[in-house]
């Protein structure tokens, strides 16, 4: 074998020991974890507003239907109509006209009961809220893990070396618990206001 060669191929093994492929690959994957970070809080800012906004809109529905309900219930129990009333044509016809009103909010409370879902709304943004938070929470952790990993990779021998010499690698911070409003879960105690 001649020295070229050999030196060429010592080279290249030298290189590899070095972190040349090590350090490159190991900062990407951290990267890629970071995005997966800001992927799910992305998911959490579509997400929530919309969730939040289907189960106003059920829970008004249902308010609506159910207020009409009442309001038709309360208007019949006014009329009233007594024994000596039956001869009276336009007593019967008030008396019919308001519970006639009572049986059409009734109908249409019994066509709307399959679209009447406000508790299962409201259990729907509870789950996809814990869930949104839990993805958050695996994203963040599978970030911490790929950071430890690069920084572990270009402090430790004998990558280091190639980490200083090609790359002049430096440590990534990890995610730490800090509250910039952007890395803050949306508050929806007050999303539905005051109307219970």
């Amino acid at each position: 074998m001649n020295y070229r060669a050999t030196f060429a191929m010592m080279s290249a093994v030298a290189l590899s020991a070095c972190g040349v492929n090590s350090v490159p690959t190991a900062e990407e994957n951290a990267k890629a974890k970071w995005a997966d970070v800001q992927n799910q809080y992305q998911r959490r800012s579509d997400l929530i507003p919309n969730l939040v906004a289907t189960v106003k809109a059920a829970g008004a529905q249902e308010k609506a239907i159910l207020v009409e309900v009442t309001q038709a219930r309360a208007s019949a129990n006014q009329v009233q109509v007594s024994g000596n009333d039956l001869t009276n044509p336009d007593k019967m016809a008030a008396y019919q006209r308001a519970q006639s009103g009572v049986t059409m909010s009734l109908q249409r409370l019994q066509e709307a009961y399959p679209e009447l879902k406000s508790q299962a709304n409201y259990t729907t943004l509870m789950s996809q809220l814990e869930g949104t938070e839990n993805r958050i929470t695996i994203a963040r952790t599978d970030y911490n893990t790929a950071v430890q990993s690069y920084n572990t990779t270009i402090r430790t021998f004998p990558d280091a070396i190639g980490a200083k010499i090609f790359y002049g690698a430096k440590p990534i911070v990890p995610f730490q618990a800090t509250t910039p409003d952007a890395n803050k879960a949306p508050s929806v105690s007050n999303a539905f206001g005051n109307n219970s």
